[in-house]
């Protein structure tokens, strides 16, 4: 096949004419294109129109001949995934996996579909059972410590708007697309631009991973932690679980998310090496999803082959941090994170209709290692901790979250009430200012940030939309090193540092992709 770019429809133009394009485009004939697939689906909003652009596969009549007609197509590049070349030591025991979010679900896939029959242990619930339990907190408050929004099948990205876009370019990707495809996602993310699931689908979407994994020889552990690791010569040897059962393994797969904080300072305690790492923290932002799609798409807004719109949108502070925009969420709702007793976290869902009223994203400003006050390896997750006490608190001690007006933000003044834009929180709200639970040059910065967002996205800074603090758990507070060409630990033999609690990846598809290098490292060391 031969990929053809650039080939653009006009808005109300159907995609049955995407092939007479294609033909004029090549100047060909339209019975010369003998199978049309789309790479790529885009959206080009600038100059006040919009058109759907698209990077199309084609099987043509005499290939060759176009392609030397044409110097602005190519050869169709091969995407298909190249499984590792098996090893020739003897594997001891069955490999280990902790955590069953994306980067340990599929490293538990490369390895069950390769025959090696992988040992999954999950701290939280199966998803049906997590759904339950993240369901009652939202509604109650009463928080699960072992299973909640952070920790359970499927990891933090069950519950978001199940974002699939990535800057990694690697092959692994569309391997990870594709079984996201096999196992009930949209087909669509394949070639859309900016693909996603939507929480409620990804439930789904995850429950048949594990029904594979099962299938082809692997084992699933729920509520099952590893709460200690046995090392004996710079190698790990075993690991304990919920300080009970002993179980061997010489390569474990380190895939425990961002959130992992006892097991965090397990790792510490082992002298595992840990170093800090840069991230960021801030609040949710809520708008009506009828003001982003005005700005984005103009009188297109209400089109019917027009989703609600998105946004990423940075600044560079006067003090210095960066400011952005992070895990937008078209018509969605902002929700509870938390993980720990006492601290306050949030976070933004969308399932994948994305059609509730209002729009959010997280804005956040970056935080170094200066800020943490402390060399010490966990500073950073301390200085999260800090801040989640301080929100908690400012929300009335019972998860309820502390919410502000922008205009009142601006101002430096508490709000006392709502106006058009009413606060999708789960599981409730309390005003309050936020400087309360957030360091001011972060304050600061967030105010520079708002206004000049206002510039790109109309209504941006609105007073009536919502501010809900805090989200601190962006990306993982530190880095376990590891070796470049091996993925080991720098200091522990047979011990894999992966995904985003690892400080490897940042999203869905990248801490995917991480756990497939991870497995794959297994399998050009070892046969079956």
């Amino acid at each position: 096949m031969i990929r053809v770019s650039q080939i653009r429809l006009e808005i109300d133009e159907k995609i049955e004419l995407l092939k007479n394009k294609i033909a004029k485009k090549l100047r060909i004939k339209d019975a010369d294109i003998l199978k049309i697939k789309i790479f790529k689906e885009s959206i080009d909003a600038r100059k006040g129109k919009i058109q759907f652009v698209y990077t199309v596969d084609i099987k043509v009549k005499n290939e060759s001949k176009v392609l030397k007609k044409n110097k602005n197509v190519t050869v169709s590049p091969n995407l298909k995934y190249d499984y590792p070349k098996m090893g020739k030591e003897t594997l001891n025991n069955r490999p280990v996996i902790i955590g069953m979010g994306p980067a340990g679900m599929f490293a538990g896939l490369i390895l069950a579909q390769m025959g090696y029959k992988p040992l999954v242990f999950e701290r939280g619930e199966s998803v049906e059972d997590r759904t339950k339990t993240v369901n009652e907190f939202w509604k109650s408050g009463k928080l699960g410590i072992s299973s909640n929004v952070q920790f359970g099948e499927g990891g933090a990205g069950t519950f978001s708007d199940g974002k699939l876009t990535t800057r990694v370019k690697d092959k692994r990707c569309r391997k990870v697309l594709e079984e996201l495809v096999l196992a009930g996602a949209p087909k669509d993310i394949l070639y859309s631009h900016k693909p996603h699931v939507g929480t409620d689908i990804l439930k789904e979407v995850v429950k048949n991973i594990r029904k594979e994994i099962i299938q082809l020889g692997g084992d699933i552990r729920f509520n099952s932690q590893v709460t200690d690791f046995i090392i004996e010569e710079d190698s790990i040897k075993s690991v304990e679980i919920n300080n009970d059962c002993i179980v061997d393994s010489d390569n474990v797969i380190l895939a425990i998310g961002h959130s992992a904080r006892d097991t965090f300072e397990k790792l510490y305690d082992r002298d595992v090496c840990i170093m800090q790492k840069p991230f960021a923290i801030g609040v949710r932002i809520e708008h009506p999803q009828e003001i982003i799609n005005n700005s984005q798409y103009g009188q297109f807004a209400s089109h019917e082959r027009l989703g609600p719109a998105d946004y990423r949108l940075t600044y560079h502070a006067t003090n210095g941090r960066s400011v952005y925009t992070f895990c937008m969420c078209p018509g969605g709702s902002v929700v509870s994170a938390s993980s720990e007793e006492g601290r306050l976290v949030t976070n933004g869902m969308s399932e994948h209709a994305r059609d509730k009223e209002n729009a959010n994203s997280a804005l956040l400003v970056s935080v170094v290692q200066e800020d943490f006050e402390s060399d010490h390896p966990l500073a950073g997750m301390y200085f999260q901790r800090k801040w989640e006490e301080l929100a908690f608190k400012a929300g009335g001690e019972d998860y309820k979250a502390p919410v502000q007006l922008v205009g009142d933000f601006l101002k430096d003044i508490e709000s006392s009430e709502y106006k058009s834009v009413i606060p999708s929180y789960k599981p409730g709200v309390k005003m309050a200012s936020l400087d309360k639970c957030l360091p001011n040059y972060v304050l600061e910065a967030m105010k520079e940030g708002i206004v000049n967002f206002d510039s790109k996205i109309k209504g941006f800074a609105m007073e009536d939309a919502i501010l809900t603090g805090v989200e601190t758990r962006s990306s993982s507070p530190i880095r376990i090193k590891r070796d470049i060409e091996s993925l080991q630990s720098v200091n522990i033999n047979g011990l894999y540092p992966t995904g985003e609690g690892a400080g490897y990846a940042g999203g869905i598809v990248s801490a995917a992709v991480d756990g497939i290098k991870a497995a794959e490292k297994i399998i050009e060391r070892y046969k079956v």
